[in-house]
């Protein structure tokens, strides 16, 4: 009882520690989580701890070592493998929550808590770490270590082997191989039956008349070096009958290494797309604000163009693989995914997230993807484009803070193109950045040199920019949020607050100087 009692009141107090929690989480992240900034370099240190063991190991072989390189690795070395063993052990899963799980339901159901149930299930979890493959590779590779036992020695193989756990193409090898377990399976059924059956038959043909046939593991041996086309040529069949088999097995082991190539051909062709997502998915977790482009189409075309004028980093989702190849090759980060599923956000973090331009060419999938966004993040800004004016309505209810329709926008442009020629070569000098003509934003922070200036005050003729209007936030109570007012050509008088999106335009020269001269003013203002 006494017992019991302890055992609940530890799983509580290792539930409700955060400092045990977050520990726990920190070596699992060192430990596991790919993503994680610091595992890599364990990882490196993993990998020379195991390299250089195997070079001692080798080494002891033939000649002594110092005991400098003695002590480094029964201490040092072993003394890691057998921490990180024991570390693995632990984050493998939680054994207070098995605990705490069970005095739930003891409690909820009014009956004894099973102290005896509940120590078998720790014991169970725990051994299915322990007799994982890995698992088993970490034990064995520490067994090298004790040299007074040399046949241990031989276990210095499982040291090289635990290089799996560290080197990802290696495990993304092992990956992609595993997704065809059942015809490799199948194949080495069909090896293992056609050694047996040949070994046997050369074994009754030749073992008489042969002097290199002396027992069933020499043809069995014979048998597998001649199916696998490599003939050494130390054990030669010297009967018709036997040189009758060894065509036959040449020939059927021209055709499983034909097939076996085939299975891993085919294995990487299927995975390949999986392996390259992966790889820039790690390159993507380095990016820092950043956009991400849902569809590559002529409008998101012009989109990109203007990010790598800026060189601003963005992420390119399309469901075309060849669209995709297209784009890796030129130096771009571009998945191949429906955007439309989770899958295809699931490793992104929206923190780090600009904006997500929502681009395909059809309104019902600018919708579902809007939709598909807003599961995983409420407050990253969508910009999604429309073709049918019905569509509008659904895209904002969908999530989307901004709504582009580029063919109303065309069709206004070009009503003006006869009566106003002029103003629509302006407003395409300026969208297109012809002879410097830019628009530009300036938003007014708090304790600024801005903040609660008027507009008559902004040295804008000393600059030569002229300004367009103001973008104000005003709250809606109807609707509990925020909109924007824009404010077209302000009065003089006009004060500017916190919150405001000063709008102006001009030469690039002219707006770069009124950015400096804005941001100069400020800092100096912090000072006073």
């Amino acid at each position: 009882m006494n017992f019991t009692k302890f055992l609940i009141n530890f799983a509580f107090l290792l539930d409700s520690s955060t400092k045990y929690q977050k520990t726990k989480r920190f070596f699992y992240n060192l430990l596991n989580n790919d993503s994680y900034p610091y595992k890599k370099y364990f990882d490196i240190f993993m990998i020379f701890l195991i390299l250089s063991s195997v070079v001692i190991l080798i080494e002891e072989v033939t000649t002594p070592i110092s005991k400098l390189l003695y002590y480094y690795d029964i201490f040092f070395v072993t003394g890691v493998f057998i921490l990180e063993y024991i570390l693995r052990l632990w984050v493998y899963n939680d054994i207070h929550k098995i605990i705490l799980e069970e005095y739930e339901n003891a409690h909820f159901l009014n009956k004894t808590f099973d102290t005896k149930r509940v120590i078998k299930e720790i014991i169970r979890s725990k051994m299915e770490y322990i007799l994982s493959p890995l698992a088993i590779i970490d034990l064995l590779a520490i067994l090298p270590s004790y040299r007074e036992i040399r046949i241990l020695r031989i276990f210095v193989l499982f040291r090289v082997f635990k290089l799996l756990r560290y080197s990802h193409n290696i495990s993304h090898f092992l990956q992609v191989i595993a997704t065809k377990k059942v015809e490799l399976y199948t194949l080495l059924m069909l090896m293992a039956f056609v050694i047996l059956v040949s070994g046997i038959s050369i074994y009754v043909f030749e073992e008489k008349v042969n002097p290199n046939i002396n027992s069933l593991f020499d043809s069995f041996y014979w048998s597998l070096v001649t199916i696998s086309t490599v003939g050494f040529g130390d054990i030669t069949p010297v009967t018709h009958e036997g040189r009758s088999i060894t065509m036959i097995i040449i020939l059927i082991g021209v055709g499983m290494i034909s097939f076996a190539t085939s299975i891993i051909v085919s294995a990487f062709s299927e995975q390949l797309e999986q392996v390259r997502n992966n790889r820039i998915y790690n390159s993507i977790r380095k990016l820092n604000d950043y956009y991400i482009i849902c569809g590559y189409t002529n409008m998101a075309k012009l989109f990109v163009k203007q990010l790598q004028k800026e060189r601003l980093p963005f992420v390119i989702i399309d469901e075309d693989t060849k669209i995709v190849e297209s784009l890796v090759s030129q130096g771009m980060f571009a998945l191949a995914a429906d955007a439309t599923k989770k899958d295809a956000f699931q490793s992104i973090d929206f923190d780090k997230v600009k904006a997500i331009m929502i681009l395909t060419n059809q309104d019902i999938h600018n919708i579902y993807i809007a939709l598909n966004i807003r599961s995983f993040s409420k407050k990253v800004f969508l910009v999604a484009r429309n073709i049918d004016n019905n569509s509008y309505k659904k895209l904002k209810l969908a999530g989307v803070n901004e709504v582009v329709s580029p063919y109303m926008t065309a069709g206004l442009i070009a009503s003006m193109v006869i009566e106003q020629p002029v103003a629509v070569q302006a407003i395409s000098d300026i969208l297109t950045a012809r002879k410097n003509a830019l628009v530009d934003q300036i938003e007014i922070v708090s304790d600024s040199t801005l903040d609660g200036a008027t507009i008559g005050s902004l040295p804008v003729s000393e600059f030569k920019v002229l300004i367009l209007g103001v973008l104000r936030p005003r709250h809606d109570a109807k609707i509990k949020h925020l909109k924007q007012e824009f404010i077209f050509h302000p009065p003089e008088s006009f004060v500017l607050k916190r919150g405001d999106i000063l709008v102006i335009m001009g030469y690039s020269i002219s707006i770069n100087s009124f950015k400096s001269y804005v941001i100069e003013s400020s800092l100096k203002y912090e000072k006073k």
